[in-house]
């Protein structure tokens, strides 16, 4: 009895944290974005090649690679053109004609949220305007990098906060940035807000089901950059987006798991991962995410505290960061292990 009153007291207080004192209706109930991407209809009934393309539900990113490789400039500029979203978002498509296709979306776009992705010179490996809009862009030359990074972001990230001027290294573009620049030559770092997110903390912050369709969109994505030859990443898991992490862990392709900020990984501890990747934990004593009770109770809270001394990550020094988002600021500890951990140097 006693035992149940705990599990009780810890739901509670979860709830209360979690959702605030305006209760579950802080926070906006998200419908996750899944399957192929934007016109794969138009794209499955395309037969101007004169063959089968393949179909963005079914073929693997490596069955996409497969295909590009049989078809010449030409052709490929015929696909980009008639299928800009299909070409730009389909993982496996080589990141040189998908950044050309991102681009050539973003210029037709007429919303506004879009009108700073599309700038010329930036590299969008991602952009699929479906619900708030999703994004991906890289910083460095990806296709000779020897190390690679993706980031991962939490709650409130879509299009239009992507790379939002207030709270910087709380985006995933001000976060691969200042990574990006911390790292030396040979590095390359991809901002990858590839999901739905969760608005603010209420029952989607407090559950796995974003997370759940996250976890299946960065695998792919993962798998993606192997069919094109690119290294296996190291990947950064801010707040919710650990969640994701978490839930990927065992199919996604990633040298290290990086979280920081963490409410939890659906797991009790790295084992419980079921992954080969060497998994890192990063918490200052000033971020809120501390005040979250780690339980996992009927559906609610995200378990155990991936930087407690039972989970079995290995700790990432967070003594410089301040508050929730400070964990890129450039001049912190946690920044600088952070690179050493992207260049290899911490293995």
């Amino acid at each position: 009895m006693r035992r149940f009153a705990r599990t009780l007291a810890a739901v509670a207080l979860a709830t209360a944290v979690v959702a605030g004192t305006a209760g579950w209706a802080s926070g906006k109930t998200q419908r996750a974005v899944t399957g192929p991407p934007p016109g794969s209809a138009s794209w499955r009934a395309d037969g101007a090649l004169g063959r089968e393309l393949p179909d963005p539900s079914r073929a693997t990113p490596y069955q996409v690679q497969q295909f590009f490789r049989t078809l010449g400039d030409t052709e490929r500029q015929a696909l980009l053109e008639r299928h800009p979203l299909v070409t730009g978002n389909l993982d496996g498509v080589p990141l040189e004609l998908r950044y050309r296709a991102n681009a050539r979306a973003l210029r037709a776009s007429h919303d506004p949220r879009y009108s700073g992705l599309a700038a010329p010179g930036r590299q969008i490996l991602a952009f699929d305007p479906r619900g708030r809009g999703q994004v991906a862009e890289v910083f460095g030359d990806l296709r000779s990098a020897r190390h690679v990074s993706v980031v991962v972001p939490g709650s409130d990230i879509d299009a239009g906060t992507f790379d939002r001027r207030g709270d910087v290294y709380g985006t995933p573009a001000g976060m691969a940035k200042s990574l990006y620049s911390e790292t030396g030559p040979g590095n390359a770092v991809i901002a990858w807000a590839g999901y739905t997110t969760p608005v603010g903390l209420g029952l989607d912050a407090a559950t796995g089901t974003l997370a759940e369709a996250g976890a299946e969109r960065l695998t792919r994505f993962a798998a993606g950059l192997a069919a094109d030859g690119l290294p296996a990443p190291v990947v950064f898991c801010h707040s919710y987006g650990s969640v994701v992490c978490g839930l990927a862990a065992s199919g996604l392709r990633a040298t290290d798991l990086v979280v920081l900020g963490s409410p939890g990984m659906r797991a009790d501890d790295v084992a419980g991962l079921r992954t080969r990747a060497r998994v890192w934990a990063a918490k200052d004593d000033t971020d809120w995410i501390d005040d979250v009770p780690h339980v996992e109770v009927a559906g609610l809270g995200h378990g155990a505290d991936p930087a407690g001394p039972d989970f079995g990550a290995r700790r990432v020094p967070a003594r410089d960061a301040e508050g929730h988002t400070g964990y890129f600021v450039p001049g912190t500890d946690s920044l600088r292990a952070f690179a050493a951990i992207a260049e290899g140097v911490s293995r």
